[in-house]
């Protein structure tokens, strides 16, 4: 995790205080479930809760450099840990981890973790969410040219262009839910999974108290089919992400400019062009991206483990969990506050909607052309001849709009009455179905 993209309480998730927590809260929880079951003294159990709690609750960067110390010795993760909680707890120790292996808790532990961080991006997608909402009913009606190829097309309008945005992100959002109730799973069944020396009552306990359920099959691991959709989930947010940051970064080029990143008092944007302001934040948001969607490979490849298990996954999620949430996470953040910021200019979108001398109108013309009589193979020839001649000619002193072309066209004049040409280029008649849209997008309450 790199400092410059990471969030206090993303962070904190997958700091090592958290996973020593939520490993002893296992461990806890199991002694207590194994006592109301008459495996394990209750005064065990309440011992273990008592003073492994008040170890937990003071622990500090000594404790910590304990069992990194204890770990350098045994190497092995777990048994440091319960190693350092022996010694807190002292001879009550014996009843922890019964009939327990280390991936319970491991796996268990993961997943608490990548619920807590499923959460914070719940949120974060709900601030990109208001954002996007706030901006697409702002900007409803406010026409802009539509582009295929990056090439004018046809009239549209800005705010149904974040309402689409919108749609995708708010289709994430229910992935996301998905992926997280997926993933929010406990196992608690010993080695290789046949719960030989810890009764699956133990787990149900546990996976209650932790707010997860109960994994079908462990096999002594939680089968890795339910990581890999959750970081495939994150990808196809992080590249909904990278969708509307390209989008913003096409709209600021200095031959667009009809909307731009906010330009902060006192910001440079280059060190030798005073002039410049530059997408900055969409081209970090285009590249974070692609580090989540790196996630995704190593985690399809983390499925298939060798019989009941292996650790070949486990130094894989070790960087891949902290790593994607904690860049998702960021990229969120900065994508609601970008949008929310962005500066829109209706004005330059007006001009670059006429910038082509009124072509972007040649669907509906010929439309119009069928309608008066002409065949639709002859319309097409007509209505492209002209736009044709304005595209090569414009800027020309020859050059004439594509409305002029077509006035002076004699397959179309006496044909084709003046104000059905007039209807035809009218680009306000796009928006027509713009609040159905938004109905459907938003509810008929959108405002």
């Amino acid at each position: 995790m790199v400092p410059r993209y990471t969030r206090p309480q993303m962070d904190a998730i997958w700091a090592p205080e958290n996973r020593f927590r939520i490993w002893f809260e296992i461990e806890a929880l199991a002694a207590e479930a194994m006592a109301t079951l008459g495996t394990v003294p209750a005064a065990a159990a309440a011992a273990i809760r008592s003073r492994g709690g008040a170890a937990m609750a003071a622990f500090s960067a000594a404790d910590l450099a304990r069992i990194d110390a204890i770990e350098r010795e045994t190497r092995h993760d777990v048994i440091a840990f319960l190693t350092w909680l022996a010694e807190a707890v002292g001879p009550d120790s014996r009843f922890v981890h019964l009939g327990l292996t280390s991936s319970d808790v491991l796996d268990t532990c993961l997943a608490v973790q990548m619920t807590q961080a499923a959460d914070l991006l719940l949120a974060d997608l709900d601030a990109v969410l208001a954002a996007l909402r706030t901006r697409a009913l702002q900007h409803r009606h406010t026409l802009t040219i539509g582009r295929s190829h990056g090439i004018h097309a046809e009239p549209t309008s800005f705010g149904l262009k974040l309402a689409g945005h919108y749609a995708e992100f708010a289709r994430n959002r229910t992935r996301l839910l998905a992926a997280r109730a997926e993933i929010a799973v406990a196992a608690i069944s010993g080695a290789v999974g046949t719960y030989a020396h810890v009764d699956p009552r133990v787990e149900a306990h546990v996976a209650a108290q932790l707010g997860l359920a109960v994994e079908t099959v462990s096999t002594q691991v939680i089968p890795r089919d339910r990581h890999a959709a959750f970081f495939c989930t994150l990808a196809v947010i992080a590249s909904g992400v990278e969708r509307l940051a390209t989008e913003i970064r096409h709209l600021q080029r200095s031959e667009v400019r009809e909307a731009e990143e906010f330009f902060h008092p006192g910001q440079k944007g280059s060190s030798a062009m005073p002039h410049k302001r530059n997408p900055v934040l969409s081209e970090n948001l285009t590249g974070l991206a692609r580090l989540v969607r790196g996630a995704v490979v190593p985690a399809l490849e983390n499925v298939a483990l060798w019989h009941e298990r292996d650790i070949s996954h486990s130094s894989v999620e070790r960087a891949i969990a902290p790593d994607a949430t904690v860049t998702l996470d960021f990229a969120l953040a900065r994508l609601a506050a970008m949008v929310r910021d962005l500066v829109i200019y209706p004005e330059r979108m007006a001009a670059n909607l006429d910038a082509l001398g009124g072509v972007a109108h040649s669907g509906e013309v010929l439309l119009a052309l069928a309608r008066a009589g002409i065949s639709r193979e002859d319309a097409y020839a007509i209505v492209q001849r002209n736009a044709m001649a304005t595209w090569t000619r414009l800027g020309t002193p020859e050059g004439r709009s594509f409305r002029q072309n077509l006035d002076a066209d004699p397959e179309v004049a006496g044909r084709v009455p003046a104000a059905v040409l007039d209807a035809a280029m009218d680009a306000r008649a796009h928006l027509v179905q713009v609040d159905a849209v938004f109905a459907r997008v938003f509810g008929e309450a959108s405002g």
